[in-house]
């Protein structure tokens, strides 16, 4: 009889829940850092730290993980602009530049925080995985109409300080988007503030909420 310790016995493999995180995880990220077109499945599978077979038991092939990758990008951004909307219309009413500048910071705030969303729309930019051309109407369009519409509620429907025209809504609202997914991607967070402030007066001024200046008062 051998007195050598019995051998431990082979590690449980994760549950399936586990490593189907922890391949969207991976992918997330890799999509994120290289876009689609730069990721294979092979290296989903290493960074997850899996092989390839239980990457597509566990997800399907690559186009499955990307469609699943953006619906929770989507659906990440979704539930932060229903909130940021419902608070915004509470405050618009009796004060509606710090509704404006409210929401403004809510989305900044959460480009911030999850900096992968603006990286994934912004491979799309570049026409990464261009196959996929319904993801723009079916996600993005309607959050942008969605914010446009509760906005343009509270707007003055007269021109603006300075402006023979009157507020440009929806473009006011995809300046917002565009300039704070390139700031969030900058990775310079020590200029978060300053951003932050530039960002909420050129809102303001856009959409005809800011204080008049001198200048403009003189004018009448």
């Amino acid at each position: 009889m051998s007195d050598s310790p019995p051998a431990s016995p082979a590690p449980a493999p994760p549950p399936a829940d586990a490593s189907r995180e922890r391949i969207i995880a991976a992918a997330t990220s890799l999509f994120a850092d290289h876009g689609y077109d730069g990721t294979s499945t092979r290296r989903i599978a290493a960074e997850a730290g899996l092989n390839m077979a239980t990457v597509a038991y566990h997800v399907g092939g690559k186009p499955d993980l990307y469609r699943e990758v953006m619906l929770r990008a989507h659906l990440a951004e979704q539930r932060v602009l229903t909130d940021a909307l419902a608070a915004f219309r509470e405050l618009a009413p009796t004060d509606p530049a710090a509704a404006v500048t409210g929401l403004v910071d809510r989305y900044l705030d959460f480009c911030l925080d999850q900096p992968h969303i603006p990286a994934l729309w912004m491979r799309r930019w570049l026409s990464d995985a261009a196959e996929f051309a319904d993801l723009e109407a079916a996600y993005a369009r309607p959050l942008i109409d969605a914010v446009g519409d509760t906005v343009r509620e509270v707007v003055p429907s007269a021109p603006r300080a300075g402006s023979a025209e009157p507020a440009d809504v929806e473009m006011t609202v995809w300046t917002v988007l565009w300039s704070t997914h390139g700031f969030c991607r900058s990775g310079i967070r020590s200029e978060v503030p300053r951003f932050r402030a530039h960002l909420r007066a050129l809102v303001l001024r856009e959409l005809g909420l800011a204080a008049p200046q001198p200048r403009d008062r003189e004018r009448g």
